[in-house]
């Protein structure tokens, strides 16, 4: 195949949000693994480079947006590559800006009959005088601002005091925050690729060091903080019932192209939802590529197939 005719990727990595850096060290991998007989590569930072991007829009093929967090997974830049005319992979604007927001995805998923803990929205007074939370809810309770990726000011509250602190730090990421019932148990993940066509990947079970209350920011990307176990070792049947919720969430949301859905299993058997990302992380090691390596795709074969789906 002539150069000429190698299809131009425009990859959106970097950005404005507290992920900068997990997106930058994505987009590192994604360099690497790229399939350069096939794709040309330029890269572009959103923090930068948006009006470069609009003056090489007419030569860019599709984008890759691997950008997290705000301006990014939200739809705001969904919404300036559709005004570019420029295809992406994974969800729309609607798709992303409900997924990011973590109390519309919640009244979605219970509207759709998914299974989710308890959660009250907060206000700011409850970081002073918490009690309003107390009759509703019972303790413990995870605090964590309704838009932000990567557990960033989010926390676990065992008693009174932690709720106050919680809610006042959550306040500091976000104008809403959301306090929910904490519920024990292991912690899994569910991928799902297609458009029309949705295939479940095989479950991923997050199992953070102890040192680690739950999957945190520095569990997420601390080499060695947390192991991954994949396929999760769990009974057929809950695998193939977190496969469908898996599949159900990504429907509900008006996702396309992939999603990565997390859930907790209790100990009594029940699955329920957490929330779901619309673009997962894509370092070699993060969750979704090793569930794709496991279905017998390897990081090269998913970043292609990723371009396929959004082509289409």
């Amino acid at each position: 195949m002539g150069e000429n005719r190698k299809i131009r990727v425009a990859l959106l990595a970097g950005g404005r949000s507290g992920e900068r850096e997990v997106s930058l060290a994505g987009a590192a991998g994604f360099e690497a693994a790229i399939d350069r007989d096939r794709y040309n590569l330029c890269r572009y930072d959103p923090k930068t480079d948006l009006a470069l991007l609009a003056r090489d829009a007419d030569s860019i093929d599709v984008a890759f947006v691997l950008l997290h967090g705000n301006y990014g997974e939200d739809g705001t830049v969904q919404g300036y590559l559709e005004l570019l005319d420029i295809p992406y992979q994974g969800s729309g604007v609607l798709g992303s800006a409900l997924a990011m927001d973590k109390n519309m995805a919640k009244v979605l998923y219970r509207l759709n009959g998914l299974p989710v803990a308890e959660w009250q929205m907060a206000r700011p007074v409850d970081g002073e005088d918490p009690d309003r939370l107390l009759e509703l809810l019972d303790l413990p309770l995870v605090v964590k601002p309704v838009r932000e990726g990567s557990s960033l000011g989010m926390s676990v509250a065992r008693n009174r005091e932690q709720l106050q602190k919680g809610v006042r730090l959550a306040y500091e990421y976000d104008s809403e925050v959301m306090v929910e019932q904490f519920l024990a148990g292991r912690e899994m993940t569910v991928a799902v690729i297609g458009n029309s066509e949705l295939t479940p990947l095989p479950l991923v079970e997050i199992i953070p060091g102890d040192e680690y209350e739950f999957f945190d920011y520095t569990a997420k990307y601390k080499e060695g903080a947390t192991r991954e176990i994949c396929p999760a070792e769990v009974d057929a049947d809950i695998a193939t019932k977190a496969q469908v919720l898996a599949v159900e969430a990504h429907r509900a949301l008006q996702l396309r192209g992939y999603s990565r859905t997390d859930m907790i299993l209790t100990p009594d058997g029940s699955l329920y939802l957490l929330e779901t990302n619309t673009i997962p992380g894509m370092t070699p090691t993060s969750l979704f590529p090793q569930a794709a390596a496991a279905a017998g795709l390897d990081f090269t074969g998913l970043i292609s197939r990723l371009l396929e789906l959004a082509l289409e």
